[in-house]
């Protein structure tokens, strides 16, 4: 028989748990999680994503992206523009068909991505600099878990809702 955590067990240890979720998700936005020094606040979170989606897994197509980051092509489409404006990412052909756009990230990306990478370490290294490193190695550990059981939660069919009388 399994158990409704929402009604079973430490109830109390639930609410504050939903609470510093929604704290942690208020900071990180107003903050952005920028950085430090001139770097702070530089580069939104979807610009940092797809940035690092695309150093990290290399030139693809705006489908393939979405389909990476669990979002859609229009979405892509519509944070990728001001990239390419920006000369942050280029759009080049498709190496084995022509008509087809990849997403590539440009030199000038590449160096923008690093020195936010950089300044968001420090920022970190900042925030947990009195943690003992195997509590950052725990909170590391713990923070993906949590990240990879919403992301799972997400990508699940919705459940079906019983038919009202």
């Amino acid at each position: 028989m399994s158990m409704d955590m929402t009604t079973v067990g430490d109830t109390g240890l639930l609410e504050t748990l939903q609470h510093e979720v929604a704290l942690f998700a208020r900071r990180a936005e107003q903050t952005r999680l920028g950085g430090v020094g001139q770097v702070r606040n530089s580069m939104d979170r979807a610009a940092y994503l797809l940035l690092n989606r695309l150093d990290k897994e290399g030139p693809m197509g705006v489908k393939a992206l979405a389909a990476s980051m669990g979002i859609d092509s229009s979405t892509v489409t519509r944070q990728v523009a001001p990239l390419v404006d920006t000369g942050l990412v280029k759009r080049t052909s498709h190496p084995e068909d022509g008509r087809a756009v990849v997403l590539q990230l440009s030199p000038r990306g590449q160096a923008r991505l690093d020195e936010v990478r950089t300044s968001r370490r420090q920022l970190m290294a900042e925030l947990t600099r009195n943690w003992e490193p195997e509590e950052r190695e725990a909170f590391c550990t713990l923070l993906s878990r949590f990240n990879t059981a919403l992301s799972d939660r997400m990508s699940a069919p919705a459940p079906e809702t019983p038919p009202t009388a």
